[in-house]
């Protein structure tokens, strides 16, 4: 089906415009007049087709971010609560809504129930913006009529991810500037600089100290040939981004990126905390436990806990509980294992689940705070080394030329 471009009147003349998925032109008139809208049948034409066709620049479209969905969330939540039709709130959300990306992700979600889909199967068409949780807990909630609770969850649920995410972007934030500052003083220095004081030193006609022709040696090469470490340094990049995401990366780095310090604790610290509170969430909305399992897998990020998330989908199909494979786990502590155990046996696992997971965001927040404790005075000791020792290599023949004057 392609999307089509419509303009119309409602039936008291106000003028109306939208998008709408379809098989053909005939199909939008007819979905239109079922909704009482008069459309303009010179003016339903395909998007993406003649003066219709949109301009991206590659890389550069917008995308719908995780705080777009959590207001849209919230707001729907209240509006299905206050008892509007789901329809008329879809449109009143997407036309309000200053996100293109996500404004044309939501006019077409609500031409698509309009013409009488669910919502969830209008959702699951567009899986950048909804993903297989979001559209599996909206199945769930139009299925036991409570879908205003469940979206207010899944506000909450998203609320915390980001959260989540965003305390380990901001732990990435401060080190990856201070090496991205040495990188660009040392370049400096090497092709600017040192070139200078090496014209000068050639005039001694003395033999010069190792550390200055070491610093001279590398200025020389760098000269020479940055722009070809320009383009290594590139094409590495895209083929180390390329190997990462391909199944064969993904075996190899993902238990590498578990067992790295600091780092790998954080990782497994964030593993646990997204994983008990997706699973609690969905498990608290309903959702059949070997289906929150699954997606619980697919979103874990990580393809060794993705297994070990997988053993216990068999596991509990086999008739077994959760904690019996997840106390084999290299990535659930004993103390994980143990409160799901209890939450099993006393038939309130969603709310132990919740009870983990919050507890786990707080040792991710802890965790964060102590690393970026940790790298700061290291990252200040190594920039430091470097330009100093840079500084210091230079300034060494003049220290000799004035010890022989």
């Amino acid at each position: 089906m392609a999307i089509y471009v419509w303009e119309g009147k409602s039936s008291d003349g106000k003028k109306l415009k939208g998008e709408m998925e379809a098989v053909n032109a005939q199909a939008v008139f007819n979905a239109l007049k079922s909704q009482r809208i008069s459309p303009d049948t010179k003016k339903i034409k395909e998007k993406g087709k003649g003066l219709d066709k949109e301009l991206t620049i590659p890389g550069f479209a917008p995308k719908v971010k995780t705080k777009d969905m959590v207001i849209f969330t919230r707001q729907f939540s209240t509006m299905i609560d206050a008892g509007l039709p789901i329809v008329q709130g879809l449109e009143i959300l997407g036309k309000q809504h200053s996100n293109p990306a996500m404004k044309k992700t939501l006019m077409a979600v609500k031409d698509d129930v309009a013409t009488g889909g669910t919502l969830a199967e209008a959702l699951g068409k567009h899986p950048k913006a909804f993903d297989n949780l979001y559209v599996n807990m909206v199945a769930a909630g139009e299925a036991g009529g409570i879908l205003d609770i469940i979206l207010d969850r899944m506000a909450a649920y998203l609320e915390k991810m980001d959260k989540l995410k965003r305390q380990v972007k901001t732990a990435m934030i401060y080190p990856g500037v201070v090496v991205s500052a040495a990188a660009i003083v040392t370049s400096i220095l090497l092709i600017f600089v040192i070139p200078t004081f090496a014209d000068l030193f050639g005039s001694f006609g003395a033999a010069l100290p190792a550390p200055t022709r070491v610093v001279i040696s590398m200025s020389d090469f760098l000269v020479a040939y940055w722009h070809v470490m320009a383009v290594s340094g590139v094409a590495f990049y895209y083929l180390f981004r390329t190997f990462s995401k391909s199944d064969r990366g993904k075996d190899i780095l993902h238990p590498i990126y578990l067992k790295l310090p600091v780092f790998g604790e954080i990782i497994k610290k964030v593993a646990v905390a997204r994983f008990t509170r997706t699973l609690g969430t969905m498990l608290s909305s309903g959702v059949p436990i070997l289906d929150a399992l699954l997606i619980c897998g697919r979103t874990s990020g990580n393809r060794v806990i993705e297994r070990e998330i997988n053993a216990v989908r068999v596991s509990i199909s086999e008739g077994n509980t959760i904690a019996d494979p997840l106390s084999k786990s290299s990535v659930f502590p004993p103390m994980v294992v143990q409160m799901i155990a209890v939450g099993e046996s006393t038939g309130a696992l969603d709310a132990m689940l919740s009870k983990v997971a919050d507890f786990y965001d707080d040792e991710v927040e802890n965790a964060v705070n102590g690393m970026k404790q940790l790298i700061e005075p290291l990252m200040i000791l190594i920039l430091g080394t470097l330009v100093g020792g840079l500084v210091i290599a230079m300034y060494l023949p003049i220290f000799q030329l004035g010890s022989v004057i």
